[in-house]
């Protein structure tokens, strides 16, 4: 075995919220971990469907695309495809393997660029069918990548700076792209409810995915959530519930759900979806290299949640490189966290191959997740790439959020504001080349995390609808 907490991590997989004292999570809108340890075992054993929701037996007829079955990260070991995220020799995470296209990268870059303005432009490289682009869906993707100067100069940046900017999705958050692939894994399973457990941007994105494709939704939230956060998950008009109780309680209770005949045809997203969802953060690399002409940047700042973004975005270049689609060079992932919930970080700087859970406290939400599936696979990275995992205060996080408004013009959820932030910082320390070309991600829309901001922010005066009452404020 490579990593001696793998049997803790398969335990701890099924919940992506903020930890208890305890260390045991609940679910965020990361929602990427997928198995709770009250109740692991139904999805581990999940199987491959053929012809309904869950049954098991091989897959020749399910279609999604060049993927080929589902491997091990840990030990290799395949199985057939199906709604199962956990190897049933080890335990370890389950992912997508492929038989991606071969021949000429031009002809391949050619179809990619000809196809449509969204995510299924990367049809070939993704687990859903050829035909998925004439499906309904909200189509996500195809963001901007903004050309950043102004704050390259504030940050003493002369390589070139881009934000990947995310907000502009359907939902105004980078988990439009990851619902969209387990939508088509959900068509292919047979299953007919979506859902998953969530404080925000993940029950949006499944609210509105499902609404768009026919699907019924159920989406679980704590029953104290946010009324902003609310309103965006119930307006596509399927079931929300309010669990009365923590985050923690949400997940206990969808994994039972998952193990009980109630939830036959039910796809959560985040658990028994989750490797497919997971392929979904690829198409930010695909993306991203494209949009600079098909050429890796020199650095990436990706923030972590479960890890799991970066571990895709880290997947999908390494993909571009063996079909050729770029130009194989040097390039560093570093990793993005809130002090207030910095377990691989503090792994990271400790020199540990093995990520201890901490109780977040934090106004990064989204981020605030204490036992983060992924984050050995994130340790791994940074060190093979040459990166590092640094974190900020909230305080650093609010100057960053208001830094990227007044120099881009973009406003950036609490997540944007810790890759920010931890840009500035990897800058101050000489932890990141300034000559080197780095892009930054943007992951939600700053309208989603008003009260992180608010206190701070607001009317540069309040006057006399006079001239005189203008000068006086010393505004002239």
């Amino acid at each position: 075995m490579r990593r001696k907490g793998l049997a803790s991590m398969a335990a701890h997989t099924a919940t992506t919220e903020p930890t208890d004292a305890t260390g045991a999570t609940g679910a965020t809108e990361s929602g990427d971990n997928p198995v709770n340890p009250a109740n692991p075992a139904p999805a581990v054993n999940a199987g491959a469907a053929t012809t309904g929701p869950g049954a098991s037996g091989p897959a020749a007829a399910i279609d999604l695309g060049p993927a080929a079955a589902l491997s091990c990260r840990e030990c290799g070991h395949r199985v057939p495809l199906g709604p199962v995220f956990a190897c049933e020799e080890c335990f370890g995470p389950l992912e997508v393997a492929y038989d991606l296209p071969t021949g000429d990268p031009e002809a391949l870059r050619a179809r990619i660029e000809a196809g449509p303005e969204n995510i299924w432009r990367y049809a070939p490289l993704l687990p859903v069918p050829a035909d998925v682009a004439g499906k309904p869906s909200l189509n996500p993707g195809r963001t901007k990548l903004i050309k950043a100067d102004r704050l390259a100069r504030e940050l003493g940046v002369t390589g070139g700076l881009h934000v990947k900017d995310d907000s502009g999705n359907p939902t105004h958050s980078f988990k439009d792209r990851v619902v969209a692939i387990a939508v088509e894994a959900a068509r292919a399973f047979g299953f007919t409810t979506l859902s998953c457990s969530s404080t925000g941007n993940l029950a949006g994105a499944v609210g509105a995915a499902a609404a768009r494709a026919g699907f019924r939704s159920c989406v679980f939230i704590p029953h104290d959530l946010e009324a902003g956060k609310v309103v965006m998950a119930a307006v596509y008009g399927g079931e929300l519930v309010g669990i009365e109780g923590t985050y923690d309680d949400v997940n206990r209770f969808c994994s039972e759900l998952i193990g009980d005949e109630i939830g036959e045809g039910w796809g959560f997203v985040n658990v028994n979806l989750r490797p497919y969802y997971a392929e979904g953060s690829k198409t930010l690399a695909y993306e991203i290299c494209e949009q600079l002409g098909w050429r890796l940047p020199d650095n990436l700042v990706v923030p972590i949640a479960s890890g799991s973004q970066l571990t895709k975005i880290d997947k999908g270049l390494k993909e571009l490189i063996a079909l050729g689609l770029v130009e194989e060079k040097p390039y560093k992932i570093f990793g993005a966290q809130a002090e207030g919930c910095s377990p691989v970080s503090r792994a990271f700087k400790d020199g540990h191959d093995v990520v201890r859970p901490v109780r977040p406290d934090t106004i990064a939400k989204s981020l605030a997740i204490g036992n983060p599936a992924d984050g050995p696979y994130v340790l791994d990275i940074a060190r093979r790439t040459g990166g590092t995992v640094e974190d900020v205060t909230d305080e650093q996080i609010v100057d960053a959020i208001k830094l990227l408004a007044r120099t881009e013009g973009v406003f950036a959820e609490t997540a944007g504001g810790v890759t920010v932030g931890v840009l500035r910082k990897l800058i101050e320390t000489g932890q990141l080349d300034p000559a080197a070309e780095t892009v930054v991600l943007n992951t939600g829309d700053g309208l989603k995390t008003l009260d992180a901001v608010a206190p701070s922010t607001g009317p540069s005066a309040v006057i006399r609808p006079t001239l005189a009452s203008f000068r006086e404020a010393g505004l002239a």
